[in-house]
């Protein structure tokens, strides 16, 4: 005589079939986007913050040079203008900015949160960095503020400190 362990929602078993796999498939979808959001912005912040060069506001692959060279192709050149009064300044926040949200996203720590701030600075540097890119899908910064979206909506439910919060909150 066999036993035939059913599955429940929360945990699959070997025989639950391509319902359960799914299932199980579709709490881990935003993993992999959540791990790659999370490593690239904190090596972007880390890049910006290492590169003496980009954190200048004159002189060759500068912060101050890029964001003069895209102020005329901006879709919002007042964006370029802010940025410009204080070029090192921006360069900081930009870095240390990106360097929060990879590292919210990463550990799953107000995981919406950071993926908003992610959202947002993806979004501000494609309405002025890569705005003038021509077909504008050879630009990356609409793909990362697309990426961003499904994150925001749904956070991070798995493998985060998020989850761990809220499963001790629910503990007595």
């Amino acid at each position: 005589m066999t036993h035939t362990h059913r599955a429940t929602a929360d945990h699959g078993t070997p025989d639950d079939g391509p319902r359960g796999f799914r299932e199980r498939a579709g709490r881990y979808a935003l993993l992999p986007l959540r791990v790659f959001l999370g490593v690239t912005f904190i090596y972007a912040g880390l890049d910006k913050l290492t590169d003496s060069a980009f954190m200048s506001a004159t002189g060759t692959g500068s912060i101050g040079e890029m964001m003069t060279a895209v102020r005329d192709s901006a879709a919002v050149p007042a964006l370029v203008d802010l940025a410009l009064k204080n070029p090192e300044g921006f360069g900081y926040a930009i870095a240390l900015g990106e360097l929060a949200v990879g590292i919210g996203t990463l550990v799953g720590l107000l995981a919406r949160l950071a993926a908003l701030g992610g959202a947002l600075i993806s979004l501000s540097l494609w309405l002025t960095v890569s705005w003038q890119t021509d077909p504008y899908y050879y630009g990356n910064d609409l793909a990362y503020l697309m990426a961003w979206l499904p994150l925001v909506l749904a956070g991070a439910s798995l493998f985060s400190l998020d989850a761990l919060i809220a499963a001790r909150r629910r503990t007595p």
